[in-house]
């Protein structure tokens, strides 16, 4: 019997075998060659979908075992295993995953020990990106209570409105914005207890900080928060929507820990260092983000408000590998003026949505070989695509594999009418490929919608019935997409009454509304107008006045920046002298938006926002200009 080490035979098999092997050979060879032919993204599709299985199996072995293993019970899990670990980096100061731990305990033993907070109780959360925001979140969380994620922008009546909107116990708020709650604490439901991370607070306010002094940082006890099912609300995040004021998305443990694994899908480890610039109070920063860190067991470098000026500084101080972004966020570095060394960095992978191809070209151009991780989801919706090929301007690909595991559908939308087109048998139908559609995901036990707190209006205007066949329904995600020949989608545009503007939805009934407080306004219709070089679209307005009044700029200047945050305020004014409204008596903005804000297109006067001068002012051939070339900045 030949050995291990024994040489090929000799004799009339060696030619043989020779001819075999090398016809294997060119066979594999001619395989390979035609599955990157025919099949270019196989091993992207497959790889992709390994791991999206592989994270399935997981949480049904919990199931099985009877373990509901949570976001929390992972992090608890890390700060056993690896205490002395950074957990989260802040403006140089590092806090290990015990340090988290104990003072997140010394949070639920203050409420424990003087409030009537139980299990199941909603609290609200009004802070900026800080370690005291997780320190809160993670303490309420060991009580099992429901933490409602306020929008650190918003203020008075839109504030109010998502206050009583998830019907909180006790309400949280930082100290840099103790102020805006102050301005409506009269307003306030009585049942409230208003918690500050301050001392000393004004009357009718508790100081949290102080109470933390002398808290226990002792373990609280599991029974407290363990989970009995994976679809109990864990989280409230306010959201746009479609239409209206910001609603409650509920947000469950299961999408939480779906969410959390994100990072790890793209390729993140727990060597990783995270740097998130992004709000908290967003599910990106919170859900991907902070919950992603906790999946792998990694490190956060929390900054408390993007800076394009110091973003490449703390990249390097850092030794960040791994960054989140929105569109703007990269065209904002990409504006920045070049400096050298700018490749000098240790930053492998970048992971958000809404980046443009020529931007992500460029970014990638200016930054060096750094992997952009694109995807896409609604907080509240069924549906979510990632780019797991790197193809420039996709959202993701979507396969007949994919759609095992995500199910949707683009359907055929009349942009006149801002509504699904029916069939003469009321039923809708699919685009064709490279044409636009409306994202649409069916609602099913696999691919629940858990809607929105408080009015279940709200719930119910985001789905569609009756779509393809009787009884069945859908999640309406507000989106337009369109599909290529490859299967790459790409997202295309918003629908209805919400737009996109720096990396925030703007609902524009909500800006109407503030904006129609005005005594000398008659009608206002709100809108986007897309601006070269700009992600999404600026707000623009459309104003019709009472009889026998005149517009006064400063007026409506002063109620906009006081009641909306910044990025809701309209850049444009329009003035005219009738509203077009649709056949069944909605405001028109088809035409609006393709008139967009130019002088020469337009005759009805039109105005620009001054932020010098404090008013709105005449917009100009040159201001337009300005505006078209760069020079203005928006």
């Amino acid at each position: 019997m030949a050995g291990p080490g024994s040489e090929l035979p000799s004799g009339p098999v060696a030619p043989m075998l020779l001819s075999w092997l090398t016809g294997l050979g060119a066979g594999m060879v001619f395989l390979s060659f035609m599955q990157k032919l025919l099949y270019p993204y196989f091993w992207d599709d497959f790889w992709y979908l390994l791991k999206v299985v592989r994270c399935g199996f997981r949480m049904e072995m919990y199931r099985l075992k009877g373990e509901l293993v949570t976001v929390l019970d992972k992090f608890l899990m890390h700060a056993k295993k690896q205490p002395q670990k950074p957990f989260i980096i802040y403006e140089g100061d590092i806090y290990t995953y015990q340090d988290v731990d104990k003072r997140s305990s010394r949070v639920a033993h203050v409420f424990l020990n003087h409030s009537t907070l139980k299990r199941g109780d909603t609290v609200a959360l009004l802070m900026s990106n800080e370690p005291d925001f997780i320190h809160v979140w993670f303490g309420l969380a060991k009580l099992g209570c429901v933490v409602a994620f306020l929008n650190s922008n918003i203020r008075s009546v839109s504030l109010l409105h998502c206050i009583r909107s998830c019907e909180p116990r006790a309400l949280v708020v930082g100290a840099d914005l103790l102020g805006t709650i102050e301005e409506i604490l009269p307003s306030l439901p009585g049942d409230i207890s208003v918690w500050a991370m301050k001392e000393p607070v004004p009357e009718g306010i508790i100081s949290l900080k102080e109470k933390l002094s002398t808290a226990s940082d002792s373990q609280v006890p599991h029974s407290h928060h363990v989970a009995s099912n994976l679809k109990a609300p864990y989280l409230y995040i306010f959201t746009s929507g479609t239409t209206g004021l910001p609603k409650a998305a509920v947000i469950c443990q299961l999408q939480a820990m779906k969410g959390s694994a994100g990072l790890w899908a793209f390729g993140c480890t727990s060597d990783d260092i995270i740097y998130i610039t992004l709000p908290l109070y967003h599910s990106s920063g919170s859900l991907l983000g902070i919950g992603g860190c906790i999946e792998l067991g990694a490190t956060c470098v929390l900054k408390k408000k993007f800076s394009a000026s110091q973003f490449w500084n703390d990249c390097r101080k850092y030794n960040v590998t791994v960054f989140q972004y929105i569109g703007e966020l990269c065209r904002y570095l990409c504006k920045q003026p070049k400096r050298e060394g700018e490749m000098d960095h240790r930053v492998r992978l970048a992971v958000g949505n809404g980046i443009r191809s020529d931007v992500w070209r460029e970014f990638l151009d200016r930054f060096g070989n750094i992997k952009m991780c694109e995807l896409y989801g609604a907080t509240e919706g069924n549906i979510c695509f990632m780019n797991h090929t790197g193809k420039i301007g996709s959202v993701g690909r979507a396969n007949f594999l994919h759609k095992l595991f995500f199910t949707f559908d683009l359907i055929k939308y009349d942009f006149q009418k801002d509504e699904p087109i029916r069939n003469e048998h009321g039923w809708c139908s699919l685009v064709k490929k490279g044409e636009p559609g409306l994202l649409i995901s069916p609602v099913n036990a696999k691919n629940p919608f858990f809607g929105y707190a408080g009015n279940k209006k709200h719930t119910e205007k985001k789905l569609l019935c009756d779509v393809f066949k009787k009884g069945d329904v859908y999640f309406n995600t507000g989106d337009l997409m369109v599909q290529d020949q490859e299967n790459f989608l790409y997202f295309w545009d918003r629908i209805g009454d919400t737009f996109r503007w720096k990396g925030e939805n703007i609902a524009t009934t909500e800006v109407a509304d503030i904006i129609g407080m005005l005594d000398f306004i008659q009608d206002i219709n709100v809108y986007g107008v897309a601006v070269p070089d700009y992600e999404g679209k600026a707000g623009m307005a459309s104003i019709t006045l009472k009889p026998n009044t005149s517009l006064d700029l400063e007026k409506v200047y002063e109620q906009i920046v006081t009641f909306l945050p910044a990025y809701a305020c309209p850049q444009f004014l329009r003035i005219q002298e009738k509203m077009e409204t649709t056949g069944t008596f909605k405001l028109q903005k088809f035409r609006l938006v393709e008139e967009g804000f130019s002088p020469l297109k337009i005759s009805d006067p039109l105005y620009f926002m001054d932020k010098l001068k404090k008013s709105y002012v005449p917009l100009t051939k040159e201001i337009y200009d300005q505006i078209i070339l760069g020079k203005i900045k928006l």
